[in-house]
């Protein structure tokens, strides 16, 4: 028979024990993507849309907020934008989108005001555009878009001049244009080169806007563009696929896709999400300096295309989208993610309670 002055020891080996099996359980099982376990990036959890769920969104950012709305829910297009504060991680609803309800439009921003138009209504393809104020809270038309109507484009900013471009018309496109809010007056710019593309990506880094992915005539594009609004013209990076004979695109794999996502952090571009007519969670970082693209943690949460991407200060966000399936359930979730920090697997905190002699798993 014990003595009563072993219990308390044993009893804590004991619980050392379990404590151990149970983290060694967990973590074990909690990542079913092995090939994640050495990448670099951690994904945490924010504050859900407080309107319904939705893909084929848009987004912009103007200083610390963000602004989603517009989309498809699975039976109506919608017209209703919410505005992210990152402060609080709140959100608030803000006045409707004006234009009729739409899907696979665009958006970009300036200093001060938002600007999102083109799409797709369920009939037409639309080419009108508007812009808002968030100081006041209103949308105000501006002048269409002069290109033909379409959906599936890409839009970005420099130095508060918009570029919109590429896109489905009824074939895919590869023209582009620039708008100057100063006097309301779009320009026709050199059209990108290389392959012509709908469903890409685009963002921004030191005054270049670059453009990759997309697909045209059943073929994932794999080139890769940079424009230079001070030249006016596109520079050819590097292939987002194993096309050289060099060991650094060994692994570029799933770069390449269509309805993934982009943003800008800390001077790297970030593709995400999306896939090969799948949907996908894989995270990839460019780097101008070099020129390559360094694999990420895969974004902790469900694998989804028609997301949207935003960056506000050190911190990429992706939000909404949906799964794929055969119902495309939509998504309302927010993550944020923080490309230099340290992955943490778990969701939740295992703790020994001394007291009742037990392990409880709580939720983090």
């Amino acid at each position: 028979m014990l003595k009563e002055s072993t219990r308390p020891t044993l009893l804590k080996i004991l619980y050392i024990l379990l404590f151990s099996l149970a983290v060694f359980s967990f973590v074990s099982c909690s990542d079913d993507d092995d090939d994640d376990d050495d990448l670099v990036g951690d994904w945490t959890e924010l504050s859900d849309l407080d309107g319904v769920p939705r893909s084929d969104a848009v987004a912009f950012v103007i200083g610390t907020k963000a602004y989603i709305g517009t989309g498809y829910d699975g039976e109506d297009r919608l017209k209703d934008f919410w505005e992210y504060d990152s402060d609080l991680n709140s959100w608030t609803r803000i006045a409707d989108f004006p234009g009729t309800a739409r899907n696979g439009a665009v958006a970009f921003a300036t200093d001060s005001k938002g600007y999102v138009g083109t799409g797709y209504d369920g009939s037409d393809k639309l080419q009108d555009f508007y812009e808002y104020d968030p100081s006041t809270n209103e949308w105000t038309q501006i002048a269409d878009f002069p290109g033909s109507a379409r959906y599936g484009a890409v839009a970005f900013a420099i130095d508060n001049i918009g570029y919109v471009g590429t896109g489905y018309d009824d074939n895919v496109l590869k023209d582009f244009y620039s708008y100057n809010p100063d006097g309301n007056e779009w320009t026709k710019i050199i059209s990108i080169e290389g392959g012509k593309r709908k469903d890409a990506v685009a963002f921004v880094i030191d005054g270049l806007g670059y453009v990759c992915t997309g697909i045209a005539n059943g073929s994932y594009e794999d080139d890769f563009w940079a424009y230079d609004p001070e030249e006016g013209n596109w520079v050819k990076k590097r292939d987002i696929y194993d096309v050289s004979d060099n060991e650094y695109d060994d692994d570029y794999t799933n770069i390449i896709g269509t309805n993934k996502v982009a943003f800008t952090v800390n001077g790297k571009g970030y593709v995400a999400t999306g896939g090969l007519s799948t949907t996908g969670t894989a995270v990839w970082e460019y780097n101008p300096d070099t020129d390559l693209w360094t694999q990420k943690t895969s974004l902790e949460a469900s694998s989804r295309l028609d997301a949207v991407g935003f960056a506000i200060g050190d911190i990429g966000y992706v939000a909404t989208g949906k799964d794929g399936s055969a119902e495309d359930d939509d998504f309302d979730d927010l993550w944020g993610f923080k490309p230099g920090a340290t992955q943490v697997d778990l969701n939740k905190i295992i703790v020994v309670d001394n007291s009742s002699s037990s392990l409880l798993i709580v939720n983090n």
